[in-house]
């Protein structure tokens, strides 16, 4: 255990960890938890009593409070050049291998995940961190087992990292004998050694913050960044920011996370599946949001409609770009009908987005990049974004957004199974270190696996009957998991069948898979 200045790091500090965990960037990171970490932690609190608030039949809406933020005339600071054209975006985690494809891929932005596609290992973590510093100085290179070798295009997409939400610790670090926030360590890091390396190269620090739901939490983010620049003497608003409005209660204030960051800020995403898994969480206790089959839950039923969007109208209201939401389909190297099938529904859901005013959107692999960029140049042409398509035609109640009712809605044993199989395979890739996965052709990470263990806990606490007749219980689901064990060899998977069950048939919902399972990890 190494101890710089009251700071303990419990992971080791060997190889390129030396580079990233210098007494300074520790020292960076130090300041930033001493700084903020109390109001993280009130924050947190005041989710806790939000919830119990819900729990006892409060619905959310606009807030009263704020109304003057909504009715007055702001935007949000102009975008810097890399980023006014974003009309395709790939994810992935911060490998060598997925940071070379992905900033070749064709995509404009590439946002490198220190969150839902991240298993938080302490080498992930630390080794992501190298691994962007090559990135950005073009150094970055990777050769297979098989010989294959892996370099970066002269064109690559402009850099965008995604550190981990404010409910995450990282136990690996301690700052005056308690555990940093895993936001700050992965932003204060990546900050503090490439804000001025990406600055000299003519880009900028740009991030995504996950996981929000409030105003007050983007408005600590913005305290962040203010201190962050002024502690590395770099002008206030060279930061970035777009935020994933994935949680419900952040749909209820989009405008004023947009307020809160405005000089910072570089639009909002439609981040579905973790904003389906928030509908389940949040209203876990009410039998009228019981959702239907995951596969059933599309972006054009009426309550996903409406959020989508009032997030393209408030956006553009404010003039920050409107990102829209994933394509987690991974194409089969085997079967082309599987391809042609998937890929007809990716490029309707495109086409869909850059109709209703997006002005980029999200794709899981570098082989629906074209796909996706073809449906926004259709609509977008020479133009970097459509900010100025106002969409003075919608208008969203709050009662929209809650109103969960899927027409024609079942569910099966089909959707059950399916919950079951992904639920217990990607929480086994997790715990090898893989937090993205591929399984049956969709790329799955932490939001999928949400959705998968929550409905099933949602099914079970509602005596859920399925379209075929049983009702799901916990003797059911165990029966399906004996069922799809038989299938799976190796690996951990008895382990993660048991991390599945403490979360997916416990007595009360657990609010994070992640906060569960991390003790199977190093």
């Amino acid at each position: 255990m190494a101890t710089t200045e009251h700071v303990q790091l419990k992971g080791a500090v060997e190889g390129r960890a030396t580079e990233i965990l210098t007494p300074e960037a520790l020292s960076f990171v130090a300041r930033l938890q001493r700084e903020f970490g109390g109001r993280r932690q009130e924050l947190l609190r005041l989710r806790d009593e939000r919830q119990t608030r819900i729990d006892a039949g409060e619905m959310p809406q606009f807030l009263v409070t704020t109304s003057s933020v909504r009715d007055s005339d702001w935007h949000v600071a102009k975008a810097p050049k890399d980023l006014q054209d974003r009309r395709v975006e790939i994810t992935g985690p911060t490998d060598r291998k997925m940071l070379i494809n992905a900033l070749n891929s064709g995509a404009r932005v590439f946002m490198a995940d220190f969150e839902d596609a991240n298993s938080p290992t302490w080498s992930n973590l630390v080794e992501g961190q190298a691994n962007l510093i090559d990135a950005i100085e073009r150094r970055i290179e990777f050769k297979s087992p098989e010989g294959k070798e892996y370099r970066l295009n002269e064109k690559v997409a402009t850099l965008l990292v995604r550190p981990r939400g404010w409910h995450l610790d990282e136990r690996h670090v301690e700052v005056d004998g308690k555990p940093v926030s895993g936001s700050l360590f992965d932003f204060g890091l990546y900050f503090f050694h490439n804000a001025e390396r990406l600055l000299k190269k003519g880009s900028g620090p740009y991030f995504y913050l996950a996981k929000l739901e409030s105003h007050l939490e983007a408005r600590l983010w913005n305290d962040v960044f203010n201190l962050a620049q002024d502690e590395l003497g770099i002008p206030r608003g060279t930061i970035r920011a777009t935020v994933l409005i994935e949680t419900i209660l952040a749909a209820f204030e989009m405008e004023e996370i947009l307020y809160e960051l405005r000089d910072h800020s570089s639009g909002l995403n439609a981040g579905r599946w973790d904003y389906i898994f928030s509908i389940i969480k949040k209203f876990r206790n009410r039998p009228e949001f019981v959702l239907p089959d995951r596969a059933q839950v599309t972006m054009t039923v009426p309550f996903m409609r409406a959020y989508t969007e009032l997030l393209v109208k408030t956006c553009h209201r404010r003039g920050a770009h409107a990102m829209g939401g994933m394509a987690a389909f991974i194409p089969s190297r085997r079967d082309p009908e599987v391809n042609r099938t998937a890929l007809a529904k990716v490029k309707e859901d495109k086409d869909r987005e850059a109709n209703d005013g997006f002005d980029g959107t999200w794709v899981a692999h570098p082989d629906l990049v074209s796909t996706a960029t073809e449906a926004f140049d259709r609509v977008l042409g020479d133009r970097p974004n459509q900010l100025e398509r106002q969409r003075p035609d919608v208008s969203v109640s709050a009662g929209q957004l809650i109103d969960v009712k899927v027409p024609g809605g079942t569910i099966t044993e089909n959707g059950l199974r399916a919950n079951v199989s992904v639920g217990i395979q990607y929480i086994e890739s997790w715990m090898r270190g893989t937090g993205a996965a591929a399984i049956n052709n969709l790329m799955e990470d932490v939001a999928t696996a949400e959705i998968s263990r929550s409905q099933i806990w949602q099914w079970v606490r509602h005596s859920a009957r399925l379209q075929e007749g049983p009702t799901v219980d916990a003797d059911l689901v165990r029966e399906i998991a004996d069922e799809e064990m038989s299938k799976l060899q190796g690996g951990r998977f008895a382990e993660a069948r048991k991390a599945f069950e403490d979360v997916a048939l416990a007595k009360e919902l657990q609010p994070f898979l992640t906060l569960v399972a991390q003790k199977y990890i190093d």
